[in-house]
């Protein structure tokens, strides 16, 4: 009996969303392999971070409805435009009870991809779903674009 009681709830585990570092070290990873697609304009990989219906709010070119339309946007902007890194110490990560998490952070921009030192800075807030095992953003707010801070 006990074996089918562990049977019936491992699939329940292995679904949990996690907590505390393990949540962080997971946002960070989702973050490091988001933008590595973003940064080598690989499209359909950046693409599968993104729900169907996200909404991207930007303080400069305002709201962006729907995954593909954001891609789109990438592509004809981004792509060999620009490199985006992440402010060392600057991620922070939440969790969102039954939801997933909101992801908190600071990110330079280097334009172009070569430059070595960048040309903007800007704060960032991503909101997680976790699904079926799966995370992807749901809402971005990429915000305080300006000079990079010394």
């Amino acid at each position: 009996m006990l074996n089918l009681i562990l049977v019936w709830l491992l699939p329940t585990c292995l679904q949990a969303q996690p907590t505390g570092d393990e949540l962080f070290r997971t946002l960070a990873a989702l973050d490091a392999a988001l933008f590595d697609s973003f940064n080598k304009c690989d499209l359909e990989k950046n693409r599968t971070f993104f729900a169907d219906d996200l909404e991207f709010y930007h303080d400069q070119s305002g709201l962006t409805v729907g995954a593909d339309k954001v891609v789109q946007q990438l592509k004809q902007n981004i792509c060999g435009k620009v490199r985006r890194e992440l402010v060392a110490g600057s991620l922070e990560a939440h969790a969102l009870k039954g939801y997933g998490a909101v992801q908190i952070g600071r990110h330079r921009f280097y334009n172009p991809p070569s430059a070595a030192e960048p040309g903007g800075e800007a704060k960032f807030i991503h909101i997680w779903r976790y699904l079926d095992g799966k995370w992807k953003i749901t809402r971005v707010i990429s915000y305080d674009h300006e000079a990079v801070r010394k």
